[in-house]
């Protein structure tokens, strides 16, 4: 007797940066059909995700602010806020988890949910009943809206879920039920499969090969001598519907940071603090963002004649604050510096030995033992953050980052 067909579903957020934007400030960002979520023009941002309406413009993921703007010159600019993200993110898996204890993370927006064995749990609900009351579910938990696609594996799930997407006739699900894989693998073009990129999309063109009903007149021994025995294998069970991943829980990230190439290698130390400063900032709102602390800070610079260098500190307490990540960072960076003062042409601040932010442990007289930082410290850093998801990215600025 064969196995149950899998059952797994991708949970995917709808414009998730543009909502979760437009939720903490419903009177600016909210008011905004045309909203851009991400880095400022004048610091060379990107665009981190745009409203629906400002894609209809040309308006991606990835492009620079400034194209973007000329694109779409009417368009909202507002600052990505993380903290306010990694908050909702965390609600939606909590939503999740009531529906399954199998969920994997697959970004800040993506979730994947195996349904397995859960037959007899939802006493023989189909997979599209269930995708539509965990929609409801975390609609009604967040405010947010998701688009479901399902089927017997990761990929074809993911591929559904672009079916769903908010678009004509979409109603937020979309399921391809066992044994119909291969029909909807043939609706496809190469480049929609997750790991063809544009690159290896251009290749297989030269081959021929444009759409999945291309490839799959090529056995799988003729795709192998063609790509290589690893591409070839990989590229005949794609183009059929076939992964046979599990969907694992990530662990927690093991680091976070920040780093900046410079257009002009800097030499001096007041502007190189200045550069540092910002990044460490960063760093912090993204490790408040994800509701997590970080025992070791580490500054690395590469030096104009690409020699790169690195110090680390690791502290007796996890620490999340703006303030005492920049110190730290400061302190090392002076280290660097002293060690050798050449032109710098990259330098980054990055955040390991990470942990959930947990209530601190407290030693006599209600103070934090051994901790580098003071709860006034946090409760600045995410009143800043606050702002910062209202107002957008540039609301609030340390002084010494000023022109």
């Amino acid at each position: 007797m064969s196995p149950p067909a899998r059952r797994i579903l991708l949970v995917d957020a709808d414009a998730f940066f543009v909502s979760v934007a437009k939720l903490v400030d419903p009177d600016g960002a909210g008011r905004a059909p045309l909203l851009i979520v991400g880095g400022s023009a004048e610091r060379r941002g990107v665009v981190t995700s745009a409203s629906y309406e400002t894609r209809a413009y040309g308006v991606r993921s990835g492009m620079p602010m400034a194209r973007a703007l000329r694109l779409c010159p009417q368009a909202t600019v507002v600052g990505v806020p993380r903290g306010a993200c990694g908050a909702k993110s965390r609600e939606i898996m909590e939503v999740l988890r009531t529906f399954s204890p199998t969920i994997a993370a697959a970004s800040i927006d993506e979730w994947y949910v195996d349904l397995g064995g859960t037959e007899a749990l939802y006493a023989g609900e189909s997979l599209q009943q269930t995708a539509h009351r965990i929609r409801a579910s975390v609609h009604e938990a967040t405010r947010l809206s998701v688009s479901i696609g399902g089927g017997t594996s990761r990929l074809v799930a993911k591929l559904a879920a672009e079916r769903a997407k908010p678009k004509a006739g979409a109603n937020g699900v979309h399921i391809v039920p066992p044994g119909e894989e291969l029909a909807f693998m043939r609706t496809l073009v190469l480049a929609d499969i997750p790991g063809v990129g544009p690159k290896s999309a251009e290749r297989l063109a030269t081959m021929g090969l444009r759409t999945v009903d291309d490839a799959l007149g090529w056995s799988q021994q003729a795709l192998s001598g063609a790509l290589g025995e690893r591409e070839g294998s990989w590229l005949h069970e794609r183009v059929r519907g076939i992964d046979r991943g599990d969907v694992v829980e990530r662990t927690q990230a093991r680091s976070i940071s920040r780093d900046e190439t410079f257009s002009r290698d800097i030499a001096d130390d007041g502007a190189l603090q200045q550069e540092l400063m910002a990044l460490a900032y960063r760093a912090a709102a993204d490790l408040r963002g994800d509701g997590l602390r970080a025992r070791t800070v580490t500054v690395r610079i590469r030096d104009g004649d690409f020699t790169n260098r690195s110090a680390s500190r690791t502290l007796p307490a996890a620490i999340e604050s703006d303030r005492a990540v920049y110190d730290i960072a400061g302190e090392l960076l002076a280290k660097l510096r002293h060690a050798r003062r050449v032109p710098a042409r990259l330098l980054s601040v990055a955040l390991t030995g990470l942990s959930e932010a947990a209530s601190p442990q407290l030693g006599l007289f209600g103070e934090i033992a051994g901790d580098p930082e003071s709860p006034r410290d946090r409760a600045v850093s995410r009143a800043v953050d606050a702002v910062r998801a209202k107002f957008g990215g540039g609301a609030i600025s340390p002084g010494k980052t000023r022109d």
